[in-house]
């Protein structure tokens, strides 16, 4: 099945027609069916969820879990359940917050030297009760080196948190493996799945880790919607993240009891609105099927990195895959933000910045770089407008 043609789902390539948009990593952009889901929410359908018992209330609140049940079959989440939140990265801070109230002064927490700031941030809060936070390190071409994870884990190892694929250098991790090592001690496992559901197959019931933790907006969803899936013994275990309306089983003025499930962790007044188009996200993806899209985006790459690797000039973060939506360059002589705002005026969009991902960068002696992000609105044509605006940033500075 080809994507051609598939880029006029998308509004905002109607009132740009000069846009090329690279920075799908970043956020993607949204297709007409997620947008009129969200106009229509708004205009025939709006309630808040979860408080009133007339019908349109209930109307909403069925709406709302409708998609809950989308995301668990889309992700193939059968042993747990999805919870709310307002981004990935709460989801994340939700994870290690919850988890963090286990740990005691000496207990260690396994990461990676490719993890977004939103995978560390997090868990480096629980450094105030003492304790420890190990890296798996990367070698020069951004790769985990796995041999090292067995030397790292000790009998105080008590969660592992990493990334599932790389938002810098596109690279996916060998998560499977080291869940297959986490479960041979007994350690649970959190993944960041941010660059990975909307641009790979996702099932995790194959994968079998504790937490998987993915956002609304870079699955061409709206914004404001991140998701946490949670094996459901998790469930009773960690204590409420937030505290509000809606969590609660009962309250008086000495004792409060919280209700079970996904409830507990969905306390206030929840993005209804944005949760029931997000479903709409989802069908898209399923129309064009996740084979097609993983197709179409590593032939994107595949091209983009044949021609790039022409210039003599051109230096890649890490070691680039060929089987990724993404990867990361620098032009040698000029900083990456002069890069990115020449590459504007051609009306290209790319990320110029160390990505939220500065331990990476520092590990490859780099401040910042340009990042590629392809999505299913990409074509050919874009990478050759790239590589045309790479020659003028040549010109501006006189490298050629």
């Amino acid at each position: 099945m080809s994507l051609k043609g598939y880029k006029s789902k998308f509004p905002i390539f109607k009132s740009n027609k000069k846009l090329v948009y690279l920075d799908t990593a970043n956020s993607a952009q949204k297709p007409a069916t997620v947008i009129n889901a969200l106009d229509d929410f708004y205009r025939n359908k709006y309630s808040n969820i979860g408080r009133g018992v007339y019908s349109l209330a209930g109307i909403a609140s069925d709406a709302y879990e409708k998609t809950r049940q989308t995301i668990k079959q889309f992700v193939n989440g059968t042993s747990g359940e999805i919870i709310f939140t307002k981004n990935a990265t709460e989801s994340l801070n939700l994870v290690a917050s919850c988890f963090g109230k286990f740990l005691k002064e000496g207990d260690e927490i396994l990461l990676t030297e490719l993890e977004h700031h939103s995978n560390y941030v997090p868990w480096h809060f629980l450094r105030k009760k003492k304790i420890n936070i190990k890296f798996i390190p990367i070698n020069k071409d951004g790769e985990l080196e796995l041999d090292k994870i067995n030397s790292l884990i000790t009998n105080k190892t008590k969660i592992i948190s990493l990334i599932h694929i790389s938002n810098v250098t596109g690279i996916t991790t060998p998560i499977k493996k080291i869940i297959e090592i986490a479960k041979s001690k007994k350690i649970p496992v959190c993944i960041d799945g941010t660059q990975a559901v909307a641009h790979t197959n996702v099932n995790l019931k194959d994968l079998d880790c504790d937490f998987y933790a993915f956002s609304s907006h870079k699955m061409y969803g709206p914004a404001g919607v991140g998701l946490l899936y949670v094996k459901s013994q998790w469930l009773d275990k960690f204590d409420p993240f937030l505290g509000g309306g809606g969590m609660i089983e009962n309250v008086d003025t000495k004792n409060i009891t919280y209700t079970t499930g996904v409830n507990k962790f969905e306390a206030g007044s929840m993005p209804s609105a944005e949760v029931v188009a997000l479903k709409e996200a989802v069908h898209f993806i399923d129309h064009l099927k996740i084979k097609n899209i993983v197709n179409h985006e590593h032939a994107l790459t595949k091209y983009a990195l044949d021609k790039i690797r022409k210039f003599n000039d051109i230096e890649f973060v890490g070691s680039p895959s060929e089987d990724s939506s993404l990867f990361s360059f620098n032009i040698k002589g000029i900083h990456p933000h002069d890069v990115s705002t020449i590459f504007d005026q051609d009306h290209i969009a790319v990320r110029a910045g160390h990505h939220c991902c500065q331990v990476l960068h520092k590990k490859m002696n780099l401040i910042s770089s340009l990042r590629v992000s392809f999505g299913i609105y990409n074509s050919k044509q874009d990478v050759d407008a790239l590589c045309e605006s790479i020659n003028k940033c040549k010109k501006i500075f006189k490298l050629n």
